[in-house]
């Protein structure tokens, strides 16, 4: 049995500088997959979409811009904990979200009491999955 942490916030997707959209989206923490966070996006009218990426880089984006390439986090503003901008790529398409840093905090926590940072190790070992998979094999 794994451990796991959920949260839903609403975040705002930004379409223009003049339209934005509020949106619910869970978070995800698995103890089985201590490095990751999941976000799952429910927008209105399409099937949910859900991005997984270091909970490192979520917790950096807090305080500083952090993240290359698909995946990019920033605070509004880096002096004091306000709202965080979100940005998710695939090729030339970007969507780019806005939600308050507390709900974020709270989640970060929450998993941190479950798998402190710096302390995650994965369930399975290699050398216990490799004992495994060699035992459970086929002789021959």
């Amino acid at each position: 049995m794994t451990d796991t942490v959920q949260a839903e916030v609403i975040m705002s997707f930004l379409v223009s500088e003049e339209l934005a959209f509020r949106i619910p989206v869970q978070l995800d923490f698995d103890s089985a997959d201590p490095y990751a966070v999941r976000l799952t996006f429910n927008l209105p009218g399409d099937t949910p979409v859900t991005w997984a990426f270091s909970r490192e880089l979520l917790l950096d984006g807090l305080s500083r811009p952090s993240g290359e390439g698909d995946v990019r986090i920033a605070p509004s503003f880096p002096e004091h904990l306000s709202d965080v901008f979100i940005s998710l790529q695939v090729g030339a398409e970007r969507a780019l979200f806005r939600v308050s840093a507390p709900p974020l905090v709270a989640f970060l926590d929450r998993t941190d009491r479950l798998v402190p940072l710096g302390e995650e190790e994965v369930c399975d070992t290699l050398e216990a999955v490799l004992d495994r998979i060699l035992t459970e094999a086929p002789a021959g």
